[in-house]
């Protein structure tokens, strides 16, 4: 079997599916929307308990443990996350064993996706936020959509899916080992374009070779709205155009032509206020940074351009505008994106997922914006060797925004080997040369009884302090540990 043609039901009521590593974000999402569409689901996973636990749990779907058990010839299809091998895992082994198709996670998604009219959200920063705004505008707006993003996202009640029809289907897609290649697109937006995943690609040209191929899965003036402001995406938009001059592009940002030119206003009472060219309206959204702006406009852009294709008109009236930017302010924010997890004697405690130099110092540029008078202070945790390594430098001089930095040891990854090339040590000399406060605890809650110390000090100002732990590790433990005490 081709798997990248493997071809779901159009009516999946009573399709057995059982899923191997049903508590990974992704996975989970996608059994929400296998659920919506009344398959009958069962799924396996470790015995530590995860937020994803919760969202599973309320529509009745406890994972088991790994086992054989849980397969028999009942089941249509076993999709598995690509952390578990077909040779390795007991589950997998006893479903090949009975000829039952075991498709990857991002296999199961392309399926899914040949079965509405879908649209791709691309990039290497902003892809998560970027589909959460999406469905809460699509919510606002009334469309028939299906929305799945790899988070929790506040608007859609904690869940990782929003399900208002099925005419149209808007998912967050991964560049990583080129999985979004599965994927059936008739719309993408591309938000950035940069190295990244230095395990897999082997240099910006490589990465950009991806996005450039998944923009060829387009159809026929299929439509491209990438952010003119970046680099990377504007380049890459530029050379899929020369190939296929069919392409529609819609740039969006504050140097774009068109009506998403962005020009951003005021910050006032939590709320970050802009402009778009096209539109004689003022919007806000109430998560900080310029970058968030960005993402919304490219959410909005999308929506606008699902408007026009359910009514076939070209003019987008007031009502509209006005459900845009309702739905605008409804956006609270994803699980682990700016994510606020309290407030306790005056110290404010977010989390969030950055783990790229430039999210880093675009997402701390924000925070301080909305809370300028308090003290800063990023706990952040690098993941994997070889990104660190390759940008080691982008890494030790994005903190600027930070009033003080706390740095752990690498949090590593089971896809690569230790080199010895780098550490969280080596780390730590180079951003002293950039930052005149930065501080080093090898493990994450060994920071504890220093930081409960600080945060009993007299602050710096009347303000407080604003603590974020930032990265694709789990220092995020340190900042919930501070504030349960």
């Amino acid at each position: 079997m081709n798997k990248h043609d493997f071809l779901l039901p159009e009516n999946l009521e009573n399709y057995k599916i059982h899923f191997v590593g049903i508590k990974g974000t992704g996975m989970t999402a996608l059994v929400e929307i296998c659920n919506t569409r009344k398959a009958i689901i069962t799924g396996s996973d470790v015995e530590d308990r995860f937020y994803t636990d919760e969202i599973l749990e309320k529509i009745g779907i406890y994972a088991k443990p790994f086992s054989k058990d849980n397969i028999d010839s009942s089941i249509n299809l076993v999709v598995y996350s690509a952390a578990y091998k077909l040779d390795i895992n007991p589950d997998l082994i006893k479903a090949t064993e009975l000829g039952i198709p075991c498709i990857l996670y991002t296999e199961a998604l392309g399926a899914i996706s040949k079965t509405s009219f879908s649209c791709g959200v691309c990039g290497v920063h902003g892809k998560t936020t970027t589909t959460g705004i999406a469905g809460t505008l699509i919510d606002a707006l009334e469309l028939p959509a299906q929305v799945l993003v790899g988070s929790g996202i506040s608007s859609f009640g904690g869940s990782c899916t929003l399900t208002k029809g099925h005419k149209y289907f808007v998912a967050e897609t991964c560049e990583y080992q080129r999985h979004f290649m599965d994927f059936h697109p008739q719309k993408i937006i591309l938000t950035s374009v940069e190295l990244d995943h230095q395990d897999y690609f082997a240099d910006y040209k490589d990465i950009q070779s991806a996005f450039l191929d998944y923009i060829n899965l387009l159809p026929q003036e299929g439509s491209v709205i990438y952010c003119h402001d970046d680099a990377g995406a504007k380049e890459t938009a530029e050379l899929a155009f020369q190939k296929r001059p069919d392409l529609k592009l819609i740039p969006y940002g504050v140097t774009a032509p068109g009506p998403y030119k962005v020009s951003f206003g005021k910050i006032q009472e939590g709320k970050q206020y802009f402009t778009l060219a096209g539109f004689e309206k003022d919007f806000a959204i109430k998560i900080p940074g310029h970058h968030i702006v960005l993402d919304a406009v490219a959410a909005m852009a999308l929506s606008l351009e699902l408007v026009k294709e359910e009514s076939k008109n070209q003019q987008i009236d007031e009502k509209t505008l006005n459900q845009l930017a309702t739905g605008l302010l409804n956006f609270s924010g994803a699980k682990r994106r700016s994510e606020i997890l309290g407030e306790k004697d005056n110290v404010l405690f977010i989390d969030d997922y950055g783990h790229h130099p430039t999210a880093i110092k675009k997402t701390l540029e924000g925070l301080k914006s909305f809370y300028p008078d308090k003290y800063l202070i990023c706990d952040f945790m690098s993941h994997t060797y070889t990104r660190t390594a390759s940008l080691l430098e982008e890494f030790a001089s994005c903190f600027d925004f930070a009033d003080e930095v706390i740095l752990h040891k690498i949090y590593p990854s089971a896809r690569e080997i230790y080199s010895g090339s780098v550490s969280g040590k080596i780390l730590f000399a180079r951003a002293q040369n950039y930052h005149n406060n930065v501080k080093y605890f090898e493990e994450v809650l060994d920071a504890k009884p220093y930081l409960e110390k600080r945060f009993t000090e007299e602050t710096k100002n009347k303000t407080g302090y604003l603590f974020v732990t930032m990265g694709a590790g789990d220092n995020w433990k340190l900042g919930k540990a501070l504030l349960e005490n």
